[in-house]
């Protein structure tokens, strides 16, 4: 059994969330650019539309760490925009995925590792986006660096040893799912945070419980990045 850590998240804000990165302006959504990385020598980007080989994602930044991130069913790739930018603020490359299925975050994974040479990769699903993610993830327990899930909405075995994080509200009607997961799961570095309030996976992010949730997230991906 895990030992796993509970934290409750106040009304107030720790530190305030670093704000969006600006681009140059001379890059839009389909930019390319020039410019040398550590990634292969593409040039960092800003919401720009990809093909990963299972369908249409967005990506943001150049950095050295993979992130994915799997939307809710009311949600799309794009709606991650604010937190996707503010991750690869971070030394990221960030991809979003339109295909919420274990094979289109799987492409996603794919598409980190041989087009961007980035071998470390962390999930990050919110409701069915964190169904996707957990089905993925128990077909192959060792492919995530870490997972992130906001309002899992059952509980799912055999994740892998991975550090985890999940995230709900107290009065969502799944937030126990996030509790049991967390004290149940495999692996030591497990952690659940229950928030005030009723919001569910993404909608956290229009409350008052954004910044410190972004907060408890970015603290996370640096915490346990490779």
């Amino acid at each position: 059994m895990s030992r796993s850590r509970f934290r409750f998240l106040g009304l107030f804000v720790l530190v305030a969330l670093v704000g969006a990165a600006c681009g140059d302006s001379g890059d839009d959504a389909s930019g390319g650019g020039s410019g040398d990385s550590a990634n292969g020598g593409a040039a960092a980007t800003s919401g720009e539309r990809i093909d990963t080989g299972a369908g249409e994602a967005v990506l943001w930044g150049d950095g050295s760490y993979g992130v994915v991130l799997a939307h809710g069913a009311a949600f799309d790739a794009a709606s991650w925009e604010d937190q996707a930018t503010a991750i690869a603020d971070q030394d990221a490359t960030v991809v979003a995925v339109e295909d919420i299925s274990p094979e289109g975050i799987e492409a996603a994974v794919t598409y980190l590792n041989e087009e961007r040479n980035i071998a470390d990769v962390a999930l990050i699903g919110a409701s069915a986006g964190a169904g996707g993610t957990m089905e993925l993830v128990s077909q192959q327990p060792d492919l995530p660096d870490q997972i992130i899930l906001l309002s899992p909405n059952s509980v799912v075995d055999g994740l892998g040893a991975s550090p985890k994080l999940f995230i709900a509200s107290e009065d969502e009607p799944v937030a126990d799912v996030s509790t049991q997961m967390a004290d149940t799961a495999e692996g030591d570095d497990n952690e659940a945070i229950i928030l005030p309030g009723s919001a569910h996976a993404q909608n956290i992010f229009d409350t008052d419980q954004a910044e410190p949730t972004m907060k408890a997230i970015l603290d996370r991906l640096n915490e346990f990045a490779n």
